[in-house]
């Protein structure tokens, strides 16, 4: 399926610079499989989430999580106000969400219309995603063009998990 702009179809991203201009950072990145995950925060009405694929998991006692998360998005103030985050593991079947909370597909209702939720002490937890980290807010810094949000793992819910939704050079992909 291609692109659409402007009411016409493009089997490319007619807005995608051409490789000699492209950051090569970025493109570096974008050789490295990520796994695509959900990070939600807060509850009721300041609930929000965010896909996030960029992160790192640091085991220790306790373990330790930083995410890769942009200062300008609602995640970035929502998780150091309710000082907690859920980071959700998306399988191969929810790209449909991943699209979602990275606000490139509409949701008429908000991000969380028509998820089962059940509220916790460190945010929404979509409960048909299994495996998930409750993670205590610690601290956050701008870094780059991004920043950093760092958690302290609470508790894993861990389940089968055998196909996961990854991220790689530009598009969402799975293992099998």
């Amino acid at each position: 399926m291609g692109l659409i702009v402007a009411g016409m179809i493009h089997d490319e991203n007619p807005f995608v610079d051409s490789p000699d201009q492209r950051d090569p950072v970025r493109r570096f990145r974008g050789r490295l499989a990520a796994p695509v995950t959900l990070v939600t925060a807060g509850s009721g009405a300041e609930a929000t989430g965010l896909t996030v694929s960029s992160l790192n998991v640091v085991e220790g006692d306790p373990g330790v999580v930083q995410l890769v998360v942009g200062p300008t998005t609602d995640l970035w103030d929502v998780a150091k106000e309710s000082a907690a985050f859920v980071i959700h593991i998306l399988g191969k079947s929810d790209r449909h969400l991943a699209e979602v909370f990275a606000g490139l597909r509409p949701s008429p209702g908000g991000v969380f219309a028509g998820l089962e939720l059940t509220p916790s002490e460190h945010g929404p937890v979509i409960d048909r995603l299994a495996n998930r980290a409750h993670c205590r807010f610690l601290d956050r810094y701008e870094l780059g063009y991004s920043g950093i949000v760092t958690g302290e793992i609470e508790a894993v819910d861990a389940a089968g998990l055998t196909d996961p939704l990854l991220y790689f050079r530009g598009s969402y992909r799975s293992l099998g």
